[in-house]
């Protein structure tokens, strides 16, 4: 899978989990999901490319993806 692609969804994921008002519960919420959901593959891409730029994930997905 492209890493556009995983970005948008880890960006999307994140958009939904931004309403939750506690920051923690927020970043769990993402990472939680990115973890049981995702494949390994798609979670080492995503790990890989926030370890390298990041730039393009939200601050939430950031720190999510820090987590895992």
């Amino acid at each position: 899978m492209k890493t556009e692609r995983l970005i948008k969804m880890a960006n999307d994921i994140s958009n939904y989990f931004n309403a939750e008002p506690d920051r923690k519960d927020a970043i769990a919420g993402v990472r939680n999901h990115i973890a049981h959901s995702w494949e390994p593959r798609m979670r080492k891409a995503l790990i890989e490319y926030n370890q390298q730029d990041g730039s393009e994930l939200t601050e939430l997905a950031r720190a999510a993806v820090s987590e895992l």
